[in-house]
C-alpha cells in the first residue's frame, strides 16, 4: 500500500467580497482535488491545538501523527535539524528572517522574498559583525535563518516573540520580544539593523527599489527534542517534499528522507511539476511521502489573490494530478490533501478553525460531497477533535477515539 499526503499550505481562506462571497478555493479551476472529494471520503481535523499558536510547525506535527502539545519545542530546531545543526542542551535555536522595516513598521516580513545568494552574503556579514564564541548565525533559504545562542538560556525559552508576518503593517515596537531577558534580544536586533542598513547589497536593493533586508527578526525560539520515529509509529518508510526547512526539518526528525527537489523555492515560482515527479519517484522504493507546496501560504501572507489562486490552481493540477495520473490504474494506495492551517487574505495570516481534508483510494467509503472546497466541506459529519490522529486514520483507516462519524 502507498500512502500519499499533499499540502497546499494555507489553501483554506474565508468567502471575500471581491470574489462575490465565494472563497480562492471554490473560484480556483481544481478537477483533480474536486475528483478526490467526489470519490472519496471529506473530514474536519483540528490541526491547532488549544491555547497554541496556529504556526505551520504546529500545524504539520499534527498531520504527521505528532500531539503538538506533547512534542513542540518551537520552530528554530526543526530547521536546525534540517540544516545540519547538532543543538547542544544548553543551546537555544531562533528563526533569524531578513525583514525590511522603516518608520518603526514591519513593511515586509521576507525583505522582497530576498535571493538566497544576497541573503547568504548579508548573514554570513552578520556572523563576523555580531557572533561569538556563544551566538552564531547560519544562513537558510531565502529571508528564513537561524540564529543560536548559549547566552542567558533558558530563560530566553520564555521570552514572547511575535512572528514577524503577523505584523506586516505594524508598529514594530509594540511587538517587540517581551520577558526577562529580552533586552538581549532588542539589542541584538538593533545592532542588526546598524550593520545591514549601511551594507551594499541594501543599498544597491534601494537603487532598485526592491525591499531592502534592512533588520533582522528574531522569534520561535526553542531546545533540541528527540521524536518518535515515524516508521515506529505506523511501520512504514517514507519521504517528504518541501522547499522549507521547517518541514524538512520535522521529517528529519521522525526519521522520514527529505528529498531535494530542483526548482523548489518556497515561493510562488517553485517548480510544482518536479514535486510531483520526485514524489512519484520516491514512492517507487518507499511506501510513504509527503508533499509540501508553500506558495498559497506566501500568497496569503501577502494579501495576494491573484496569486492565491493561481497557486492552488498549479497544487491542483501539477501535484494532485501527476500523481492521480500515475495512479489511476492501481488500487493500492491512499491519497490525503489538505491545507495545514488557515491564512486568510484578509488576515494576512494563519487563523487556528479546524481544516478540511479530502481521503481518497483503497477502502475509502465515498461520501455525498462533490468538489473540495469550504462550502462543501461544511456538510461533512466526519471530524477528528486532535489532528494528529488523522494520519492514524490515514494509514489503519481506523476511527480513532476522539474521532466523531455523526
Amino acid at each position: 500500500m502507498k500512502y500519499i499526503v499533499l499540502v497546499g499550505d494555507g489553501m483554506a481562506d474565508y468567502p471575500l467580497e471581491e470574489l462575490q462571497g465565494k472563497t480562492p478555493l471554490e473560484v480556483a479551476k481544481t478537477p483533480h482535488m474536486d475528483s478526490l472529494a467526489k470519490g472519496g471520503q471529506v473530514g474536519w481535523a483540528k490541526t491547532i491545538p488549544e491555547r497554541m499558536a496556529p504556526a505551520s510547525d504546529v500545524a504539520n506535527l499534527s498531520i504527521l501523527g505528532y500531539d503538538p502539545a506533547k512534542f513542540y519545542s518551537g520552530r528554530g530546531p526543526l530547521e536546525a535539524v534540517n540544516m545540519g545543526i547538532k543543538l547542544a542542551q544548553d543551546e537555544v535555536a531562533f528563526r533569524c528572517n531578513l525583514v525590511t522595516s522603516g518608520d518603526d513598521k514591519m513593511l515586509d516580513y521576507s525583505a522582497g522574498h530576498i535571493a538566497n545568494k544576497e541573503a547568504h552574503i548579508l548573514i554570513k556579514g552578520l556572523g563576523k559583525h555580531l557572533g561569538t564564541d556563544t551566538l552564531r548565525f547560519y544562513p537558510g533559504v531565502s529571508y528564513r535563518h537561524l540564529m543560536i545562542t548559549k547566552d542567558l538560556e533558558p530563560s530566553l525559552l520564555k521570552v514572547k516573540c511575535s512572528p514577524p508576518h503577523d505584523i506586516t503593517g505594524k508598529s514594530i515596537s509594540k511587538h517587540l520580544p517581551r520577558g526577562k531577558n529580552s533586552e538581549f534580544l532588542i539589542d541584538l536586533m538593533q545592532r542588526a539593523a546598524s550593520f545591514l542598513e549601511k551594507h551594499e547589497i541594501n543599498k544597491v536593493r534601494v537603487d532598485l527599489k526592491e525591499n531592502p533586508a534592512n533588520s533582522i527578526w528574531l522569534w520561535g525560539q526553542g531546545k533540541h527534542l528527540d521524536l518518535p520515529k515515524f516508521r515506529e509509529k505506523y511501520g512504514v518508510d517514507g519521504s517528504i517534499i518541501s522547499a522549507v526547512d521547517l518541514i524538512k526539518g520535522i521529517g528529519k526528525m521522525i526519521g522520514l528522507t527529505p528529498i531535494d527537489v530542483p526548482g523548489a523555492t518556497g515561493y510562488y515560482d517553485t517548480d510544482y511539476l518536479a514535486k510531483g515527479k520526485y514524489g512519484i519517484d520516491s514512492l517507487k522504493v518507499k511506501d510513504f511521502i509527503f508533499i509540501h507546496v508553500e506558495a498559497p501560504d506566501e500568497a496569503g501572507h501577502n494579501g495576494d489573490l491573484r496569486a492565491k489562486i493561481t497557486a492552488i490552481e498549479r497544487f491542483d493540477s501539477q501535484v494532485v494530478g501527476q500523481i492521480l495520473g500515475h495512479f489511476q490504474n492501481q488500487t493500492d494506495f491512499r491519497i490525503l490533501v489538505l491545507s495545514d492551517h488557515y491564512t486568510p487574505i484578509p488576515l494576512k495570516t494563519h487563523t487556528s478553525e479546524p481544516i478540511f481534508f479530502a481521503l481518497y483510494g483503497q477502502g475509502v467509503t465515498k461520501d455525498e460531497i462533490s468538489a473540495f472546497n469550504e462550502s462543501q466541506a461544511r456538510q461533512s459529519k466526519l471530524n477528528f477533535s486532535q489532528g494528529w490522529q488523522l494520519m492514524d486514520y490515514l494509514i489503519k483507516h481506523e476511527l480513532p477515539s476522539g474521532a466523531r462519524l455523526s
